[in-house]
Parts: C-alpha cells; sequence; structure tokens
C-alpha cells in the first residue's frame, strides 16, 4: 500500500499560455519495473508523451491498461528488456501487471507542457514559465483534484498548494 508522498502528487498548469510553447524533454519518462512494483507509482505527462517501460526485475512482466484515456498491452518480456507507449488523451490511466496482481501505478495525461512532480521534500516548479494567470492544478491518486488561479509576474515563480 502506498502513503501519500510527496511524488505521488502531479501539478499542472492550464491557461491561456500553456499551448503556446511545447516543451521538450531532454529525458524520455519512465515507468521502471523494480521489485515486482512500477517506480514512480504516479507518473505525470503532457498530452503526446512516449514514456518506457523497463523491466528491471529477473522475472517477466506484462503491462497494460484498459483505461479509457489508453488501452494497450504490451505483452510478456524479461529484464533489461523495454517497451514503450504513446500517451496521447488526457486522462488517468491506471497500469497494471498481469502477473502480478500487486502491480499497480497511475499516469496522469494533461492537455499542458507545464506539469511536474514535487521531490521528496514537496518542492516542484516550472521553468521558463510566461507571466500570466492560470489554473494550478495538484492531483493525487486518493485524495483527488485540487486547483487555484494563480497569476505569474516578474520575479515572481513560486507558489506553494496545500492537499
Amino acid at each position: 500500500m502506498h502513503g501519500t508522498s510527496p511524488r505521488d502528487i502531479v501539478v499542472y498548469l492550464e491557461g491561456p499560455n500553456t499551448h503556446v510553447l511545447a516543451h521538450l524533454q531532454a529525458v524520455k519518462p519512465q515507468l521502471k519495473q523494480i521489485n515486482q512494483a512500477f517506480e514512480p507509482h504516479v507518473l505525470g505527462v503532457p498530452v503526446g508523451t512516449t514514456v518506457d517501460f523497463p523491466n528491471g526485475d529477473l522475472v517477466y512482466h506484462n503491462v497494460f491498461s484498459y483505461s479509457k484515456a489508453k488501452k494497450f498491452d504490451l505483452g510478456y518480456y524479461g529484464k533489461g528488456k523495454s517497451k514503450q507507449v504513446t500517451f496521447d488523451k488526457p486522462g488517468v490511466v491506471q497500469v497494471f501487471c498481469d502477473i502480478h496482481s500487486t502491480m499497480s501505478a497511475y499516469v496522469l495525461v494533461v492537455d499542458s507542457p507545464f506539469v511536474t512532480q514535487p521531490d521528496e521534500s514537496g518542492a516542484y516548479s516550472f521553468p521558463d514559465l510566461p507571466n500570466g494567470t492560470y489554473t494550478l492544478r495538484v492531483w493525487h491518486p486518493d485524495l483527488g483534484d485540487r486547483s487555484m488561479k494563480v497569476t505569474v509576474g516578474d520575479g515572481v515563480s513560486d507558489f506553494d498548494v496545500n492537499l
């Protein structure tokens, strides 16, 4: 069972400027299979992102989802192998392993390039965020969705939301 870790929270922005800039991710996000668990348990990505699903375990896994936002079945594959999925619609995608019923994870796909997750201390940032008014949204699989209006101006770049 997973606790309420800041790493299980997805923070993202919606607003008029969120479609102007397309952030290119230097590193492709991963949902790793390690110790018969997914790491991370929660992953937030923009629409159109391709996520790698590497298997780091000595046993085979079969990663799949029946979620409305993205249905897929990657088939059986072993240690050192990786498969990938492109998430092309916004929504919550629950991910499971057909072999290990205790394995589950969430991919939150959002229609914004400004999506991040806090570190262990709860800190997060949105680099290169244009000035403007946004809806800041915070999502957690057990606690749901929270939102608030925020305005970003010159020299103002961080805000805090408590769940």
